[in-house]
């Protein structure tokens, strides 16, 4: 894990009992409580950039939007080949 930081947060009882439930069925150890909020935290800033890519592309014409992704996608393609083959070269394989 990188550098933490330490949230004081507030949880209802009810929460806070709960979540402690679930872990312990999973068999949690120490530190599970701050991983699953972090991952829980992470998923929902996803899920919600997610969403908000959604409605700002929702009158978008569905052809152009695909075109657009399209081309991302075949760009990092042709990045991440230069960068394999510049450094199979630096190692010495061709």
């Amino acid at each position: 894990m990188e550098e933490a930081v330490r949230w004081n947060i507030k949880v209802s009882k009810e929460t806070d009992l709960a979540l402690r439930t679930f872990l312990g069925a999973q068999g949690a150890k120490k530190g599970d409580l701050s991983k699953f909020i972090e991952e829980a935290v992470r998923w929902r800033v996803f899920h919600r950039s997610v969403q908000n890519i959604k409605e700002r592309n929702a009158d978008t014409d569905p052809d152009e939007l695909q075109r657009i992704i399209d081309g991302a996608v075949t760009e990092v393609r042709a990045e991440r080949s230069a960068k394999r083959k510049a450094n199979q070269a630096r190692n010495g394989r061709a």
